[in-house]
């Protein structure tokens, strides 16, 4: 879980790094601020400037890590994460948000715009998922020893007396 959640900070930075390239891109319909800022504003978070853009970033990076977490409680055969980045999108913008009424639903939002949020999530799926693999990885190849085995002369050294 915490690693999943490691990995859901990870992703939400690649997420966030496309979406901040993708959006200025938006035609002028579509180019209002994204749904971290529109929530935040929406359930009274917002304050000032610096305030609403802090909480914003937060907020959207809590989110991340928590369904990174949740991630990395299901089954080992997880896949390539796209399908759960695209299903976090459904169930946050056709589900959970819209039934609170924090924002519309997807659907009464420009195309473009759904295109674009579809797209980040598709990537913070997939970062999610390479993410949590070379964290795994790490967890037991960098930070582990093996089975059976003890500290070496080196380390007992590098740990000196108190070690």
């Amino acid at each position: 879980m915490v690693l999943g959640a490691l990995a859901g900070l990870a992703a939400t930075m690649a997420m966030t790094s496309t979406m901040q390239r993708l959006h200025p891109l938006l035609n002028d319909r579509s180019r209002y601020p994204l749904p971290p800022r529109e929530i935040v504003e929406r359930v009274g978070m917002a304050g000032d400037e610096r305030h609403a853009r802090t909480n914003a970033l937060l907020a959207h990076f809590g989110f991340g890590a928590m369904t990174g977490a949740v991630f990395g409680l299901l089954p080992r055969r997880r896949g390539s994460g796209t399908l759960y980045g695209l299903g976090v999108w459904a169930v946050s913008y056709l589900g959970w948000i819209p039934a609170l009424r924090i924002l519309a639903p997807a659907w009464r939002h420009p195309a473009q715009r759904n295109l674009l949020m579809m797209a980040v999530h598709i990537i913070w799926g997939a970062a999610l998922a390479k993410s949590l693999s070379k964290l795994e990885a790490a967890e037991f190849e960098a930070f582990g020893r093996a089975p059976g085995t003890q500290a070496s002369g080196l380390e007992w050294q590098e740990r000196g007396p108190q070690g």
